[in-house]
């Protein structure tokens, strides 16, 4: 996906694309429905329950931790340090970052005060709350939106976010709206699919030449 591309019909479909690229990853990563059906539902709903003073508990953010690293790259490290955090220390921040919104800026810090929580796990739990305002700083919308995957400071977390606002509000037409978390899974979506169908072409001709090779062995 050209994140530079204003064709609407293009980015739905992306987006749309989501669920189905969901499944095809997930025959490699057998948790990921579950892990993500609780990340985009289940979460969202608790946090709404918990208004007008919102917050995360640490079982949650070990879930949604989980889910990160299922979408993303496998960090383990990660997930033993929220498995050692307070669950007072987890809410008070939580809380803090919620209200802090739309201060992107002060919503990531308050997460990132917690061991093990940078701003790309804190932008998953704020997307969670506010996915008009905070879109989860995933490599590949990183990659599509600012070039790279390779800084996730605070700074280029800003300069990402900012990037995909401005996307949301170009494609946002009066009939519908899209937000930054919706482009950030288009892009997402767009990019997984990519590599892989490029993974089943490579593994075709591969395959091909050893039956080849076994044939002229025979011969």
């Amino acid at each position: 996906m050209d994140f530079g591309s204003t064709n609407l019909a293009a980015w739905n479909e992306a987006l749309s694309s989501y669920d189905a690229t969901l499944q095809s990853l997930n025959q490699k990563k057998t948790d990921l429905l579950p892990l993500d059906s609780f990340y985009r539902s289940q979460l969202p709903q608790l946090l709404r329950q918990r208004r007008p003073d919102p917050f995360l508990t640490q079982p949650e953010l070990h879930r949604l931790m989980q889910w990160k690293l299922s979408r993303g790259k496998w960090r383990p490290r990660l997930l033993d340090f929220v498995a050692l955090l307070d669950g007072a220390a987890v809410e008070s921040a939580s809380r803090r970052a919620f209200a802090a919104l739309p201060d992107l800026a002060a919503a990531v810090s308050a997460l990132a005060a917690l061991k093990g929580v940078g701003p790309a796990t804190a932008s998953a739990v704020l997307a969670a709350y506010a996915p008009d305002v905070a879109p989860f700083m995933s490599d590949e919308a990183m990659v599509a939106a600012v070039g790279n995957a390779k800084d996730y400071s605070l700074k280029q977390y800003l300069l990402f976010a900012g990037k995909l606002q401005k996307k949301a509000k170009e494609l946002s037409a009066e009939s519908e709206v899209f937000t930054p978390s919706d482009v950030e899974r288009a892009l997402w979506s767009s990019a997984i699919a990519s590599k892989l169908n490029s993974s089943l072409s490579d593994d075709g001709p591969k395959a091909s030449t050893k039956k080849s090779v076994k044939r002229k062995r025979r011969s």
